[in-house]
C-alpha cells in the first residue's frame, strides 16, 4: 500500500509575514471586556505553555532525527523549530515592537509559501543548536515586549486585546501539532509517553444519536479576542432539523465498513476518492495493518491491536464520506456541527464551548497532547453540549461536508495568506480539535481545513442524517 502524496502540504498558515501585504492597519474587529493585565497573564501563560511543548517535541530526539525528513509531506523538525522563532520575531519584535531584524537573512528560508515541505531539507537551515539559541533569544525579547505592551481597546489592531501575542501562541501550538504528526510518521523509537485518557463512566447511558431541532443560531464570533479572521464575524444561520452521532465514529464501527468490502466498492466513494483508493491500493486507515487475522495499528512507535471503542483516526475526507454513504448517512455540514456544539436553546445564545463559556479542563476535553490518543467513545460527560452530543472538542479533528469558505462580511487580518488564499472547493473544513491541539488553538468557533486526501493528520469524523 502506498500513501497519497503530493507537495500540496497540510495547511500552513500564520506563516508568511510581509509588511507590504499585511492588512493589520485596516483594523480588526476585536472586542474584549477583559482587562489588560488579565490578558497579559493569559498571553504569558499561552506563550510559555507552547514553548514547553516545543521543547518536549524537539529535545526528545537527537540532532540526526531533528534534521532528517521523515516524510515528504512534513518538514524536518528543525525547520519547524526555527520557523516558530522566525515568525515570533517578525510579528512580535518587528511588527508590534518596531525592533530591528535579528536575522533578516533567514526570513526566506522559513517562509512556508516559498519552499515546499519536500524541498526544505535541501535549504541551508540553522543547525539544531543554532535554531534553539535563536528561538530562545527571540522569546526572551518577546516576553520583555509583552511586559510593557499596551493591550487596551484603543491600541493598534495587532496589540488590541493582546491579539498578536495570542496569534503567535496559537501559531506555535499549531506547529507543535504538526511536529507531533511528524513523530507519528517517524519509523524509529518515539520517546513520548502519556497516561491513558479517562474511561467512560457509563457509555451506555447516552443514545447513539441526538436530534438538533430546526431554527436559527449565531455562527462564528465577533467577540472572542484571539479568534482568527476565518472565524469572524458572528452571523445568523438557519439550520434544518437533523440527527447527529453522539460521539465520533469508532474504530469498531469503521472496521465493519472494511469487512463489508467498503474499500472495494465504488458505490460509496466520490470519484476522486475512488481514484485515490485504486491508485494507492488503500484498504484501511493510515497506520493500520492486518496480521494473522487481527487488525493492528502503529501509534508513536508502538504496535497495538486496533481498539474497538476508540474514535477512528487517520482517515481522509474521502474515507469519512465513503463510510457515511455506506452507513446510509452523511457528513454534517460545518454549520450543523457548530450548532450542535454551541447553540443553547434555553438562552438562544451560542456558547464559547459545548459545556459553556469556561475554558477547557481535563474533565471536559482531551486536549494538549495530554494522552497521545483519543479517549474511548462516551468519555468526558462534563463536556457535552446542550444538544447532548459529546467529545465535540478534543480527541479527533472531525471532517465536515463543507468547503472552506469565508463567512459573510469576512475581512482578511492580518494578511491574506492566513485564510483567504485557501478559500474554495479544494479544502474541506474540520472542526473540534484533536488530542494534539492546545486549548489556545481550539474553541467552538475554530476552523481547521485541509485537502480531502489528507490522512496523516489526527482526523476522524461523526455522521449525520436528515430529521
Amino acid at each position: 500500500m502506498t500513501e497519497p502524496r503530493e507537495d500540496f502540504a497540510h495547511r500552513e498558515h500564520s506563516d508568511a509575514f510581509d509588511p507590504a501585504r499585511s492588512t493589520a492597519s485596516a483594523g480588526f474587529p476585536v472586542a474584549s471586556d477583559i482587562d489588560p493585565e488579565t490578558l497579559r497573564r493569559r498571553a504569558l501563560d499561552a506563550l510559555l505553555t507552547a514553548r514547553d511543548r516545543t521543547a518536549l517535541l524537539t529535545d526528545s530526539v537527537d540532532d540526526g532525527e531533528l534534521t532528517a525528513q521523515h516524510s515528504p509531506l512534513m518538514s524536518p523538525l528543525v525547520w519547524d523549530l526555527a520557523h516558530i522563532g522566525n515568525q515570533e520575531e517578525q510579528w512580535l519584535l518587528r511588527a508590534v515592537g518596531g525592533r530591528e531584524a535579528l536575522r533578516p537573512e533567514i526570513d526566506g528560508l522559513y517562509n512556508a509559501f516559498e519552499h515546499s515541505r519536500a524541498s526544505r531539507p535541501s535549504l541551508p537551515l540553522l543547525a539544531p543548536a543554532e535554531a534553539r539559541t535563536y528561538a530562545s533569544d527571540v522569546r526572551g525579547r518577546a516576553l520583555d515586549l509583552l511586559e510593557g505592551a499596551p493591550l487596551h481597546e484603543g491600541g493598534r489592531p495587532l496589540e488590541r486585546a493582546g491579539f498578536a501575542f495570542g496569534m503567535i501562541a496559537q501559531h506555535e501550538q499549531q506547529h507543535d501539532e504538526t511536529m507531533l504528526i511528524t513523530h507519528q510518521l517517524r519509523t524509529g523509537p518515539v520517546a513520548l509517553t502519556a497516561p491513558a485518557p479517562p474511561a467512560p463512566v457509563d457509555a451506555g447511558a447516552f443514545p447513539d444519536e441526538v436530534l438538533v431541532p430546526e431554527g436559527p443560531f449565531t455562527m462564528g464570533t465577533s467577540a472572542e479576542p484571539w479568534a482568527l479572521d476565518n472565524e469572524r464575524p458572528a452571523h445568523r444561520r438557519e439550520v434544518a432539523a437533523f440527527h447527529l452521532d453522539t460521539s465520533p465514529v469508532t474504530c469498531g464501527a469503521y472496521l465493519r465498513f472494511i469487512e463489508d468490502g467498503g474499500y472495494g466498492d465504488a458505490r460509496w466513494w466520490a470519484p476522486e476518492g475512488w481514484a485515490m483508493v485504486r491508485e494507492h491500493d488503500l484498504e484501511a486507515p493510515l497506520f493500520w495493518r492486518r496480521d494473522a487475522g487481527q487488525w493492528l495499528r502503529r501509534r508513536f512507535g508502538v504496535t497495538e491491536p486496533v481498539p474497538d471503542d476508540e474514535p477512528v483516526l487517520h482517515v481522509s475526507w474521502y474515507e469519512a464520506d465513503a463510510y457515511a454513504r455506506w452507513a446510509g448517512r452523511r457528513l454534517p455540514t460545518e454549520s450543523e456541527w457548530e450548532k450542535a456544539a454551541r447553540h443553547d436553546p434555553v438562552s438562544g445564545r451560542s456558547r464559547r464551548y459545548p459545556w459553556g463559556d469556561e475554558d477547557p479542563t481535563p474533565e471536559r476535553a482531551n486536549l494538549g497532547q495530554r494522552h497521545l490518543r483519543p479517549a474511548r467513545s462516551g468519555a468526558y460527560p462534563q463536556g457535552r453540549s446542550p444538544s447532548g452530543a459529546g467529545q465535540l472538542i478534543g480527541d479527533v479533528w472531525e471532517w465536515t461536508a463543507s468547503d472552506f469558505l469565508p463567512y459573510p462580511g469576512f475581512v482578511a487580518f492580518p494578511y491574506r495568506e492566513y485564510s483567504e488564499v485557501f478559500f474554495g472547493p479544494g479544502h474541506k473544513v474540520l472542526r473540534g480539535g484533536s488530542f494534539a491541539v492546545d486549548q489556545v488553538a481550539c474553541r467552538g468557533t475554530f476552523r481547521n481545513w485541509d485537502l480531502p486526501v489528507r490522512r496523516q493528520i489526527f482526523a476522524g469524523f461523526r455522521t449525520a442524517r436528515d430529521a
